[in-house]
């Protein structure tokens, strides 16, 4: 579910689609009109296929436009596909709605952009500090987003295979080790059960790339950009920490652990045993759960030099800058800010609570619950990506050099070329400090 979530749409749409996009999804500039009924702020969001998580924005509009009598939330709901696209084709004209939905690595590059506005939600019922940090957008040390969830990856594999090849159990307090985990594929491989022993999703497409394959380059040291000022990637992302996680990535196919291009199902492979070892997220925690039980592993994230990591935010809310009734916008946000809504977001969509007091009412996410696991995970692990405008170009130019280093490339080549590229871009567009 949530791997969905992850994908981003492309930036640029034929300008026939955007302008049929923004003569058909907002009325008057930013959305936001005055009738007999008072000031209507349209709402813009990316679960017109989702209905678990649209039932849960339903029922917060629904709460909000009954609970007074002065502001009214209509709700504009879109294919995730169509969604960055529209909101980019509308925000060239200047037709934004007043709220809108964001996923998170987007809130710099929409921030710097001059899509979305800064935000202050003090007051509401749920304070920002109590949050994960991955769930808060920030840029330029302003407020410009919240979420009510965020999610993890990790690796899931079935305790009894671990017990019959000698392979260690990670923990929290000791994950595995470059070495260990090196190990404990080729023990797998040399039994000749698994064509593949390692599944980690390389069939997937667009964010999923950066989202699963970046912590562990981070993981080795490596990073996608100096974050040092966000103004070069130079020397970061194709610096010796970069290439040896490449190296590494590109042996995992030359040693027959790992496909170079993954099945369409991945988890439905690793549930069939076709695989040992999948690299996942907390979205099939139950699904595996309710299939192998007891037996179930959820494993932390390999320490492969520079502590264990995973990519952190999910999608979030914010305000348009083009809002023309930003109090009523405002009231929205405090309003939906309780914990029932956090709570109810993650039951519906099987994520993380953002807090720690709508954990203990999630059932499996509750201290000492089968997947409270995620919860230390986002809040020990999560490395949220690069701050900066840039960062969808950036997004782009690793999973294309990743791709290609499966495919053969030379990995220093590869990350040289994809640095230098985005060192042209940051140069191109000016780009300031995240």
């Amino acid at each position: 579910m949530v791997w969905r979530t992850r994908r981003l749409a492309g930036a640029s749409v034929a300008v026939a689609a955007a302008t049929a996009l923004v003569a058909g999804c907002a009325s008057g500039s930013g959305g936001s009109t005055s009738g007999a009924d008072g000031n209507t702020l349209t709402l813009w969001t990316h679960n017109a296929g989702n209905s678990a998580e649209l039932d849960v924005v339903k029922k917060i509009i629904k709460d909000f436009n009954g609970s007074q009598s002065k502001y009214k939330v209509k709700l504009q709901a879109f294919p995730q596909s169509d969604y960055n696209s529209s909101v980019v084709a509308a925000a060239s004209a200047r037709k934004l709605p007043c709220l809108l939905d964001v996923d998170g690595p987007n809130v710099a590059n929409w921030a710097w952009g001059g899509y979305l506005a800064p935000i202050d939600v003090s007051g509401s019922q749920v304070p920002l500090s109590d949050q994960l940090p991955s769930t808060v957008g920030r840029y330029k040390d302003k407020l410009y987003a919240f979420g009510f969830y965020d999610v993890s990856l990790s690796f899931f594999a079935r305790k009894s295979v671990l017990n019959k090849y000698d392979i260690r159990l990670p923990t929290i307090d000791k994950p595995w080790t470059k070495a260990e985990f090196d190990s404990a594929l080729a023990k797998l491989k040399k039994s000749g059960k698994f064509e593949y022993p390692l599944e980690m999703g390389t069939g997937g497409s667009g964010e999923w790339w950066p989202y699963a394959y970046s912590p562990q380059l981070q993981s080795f040291g490596g990073d996608l950009i100096n974050r040092h000022g966000y103004k070069t990637a130079s020397g970061t992302l194709d610096g010796k920490d970069s290439v040896e996680w490449a190296t590494w990535f590109r042996s995992l196919v030359t040693k027959d652990y790992m496909a170079k291009k993954s099945g369409a199902d991945p988890n439905k492979d690793f549930l069939a045993g076709k695989s040992a070892i999948q690299w996942d997220g907390s979205w099939n925690a139950a699904k595996n759960a309710a299939k192998l039980g007891d037996d179930l592993a959820i494993i932390p994230p390999v320490d492969f030099g520079d502590g264990p990591k995973i990519g952190g935010a999910s999608w979030q809310w914010a305000m348009s800058s083009t809002c023309s009734n930003k109090a009523g916008a405002h009231a929205w946000l405090k309003f939906s800010r309780q914990t029932k809504y956090f709570v109810d977001y993650a039951k519906a969509t099987g994520t993380i609570p953002a807090t720690d007091t709508a954990a203990k009412q999630v059932d499996g996410y509750q201290p000492g619950g089968e997947f409270n696991v995620f919860v230390q995970f986002a809040r020990k692990y999560a490395v949220v990506r690069p701050a900066t405008p840039a960062y969808p170009y950036i997004s782009t130019e690793f999973q294309k050099a990743a791709q290609d280093i499966l495919a053969g490339a030379d990995p220093k080549n590869a990350l040289g070329q994809a640095a230098k590229d985005i060192d042209n871009n940051l140069k191109t567009n000016n780009y300031q400090a995240g």
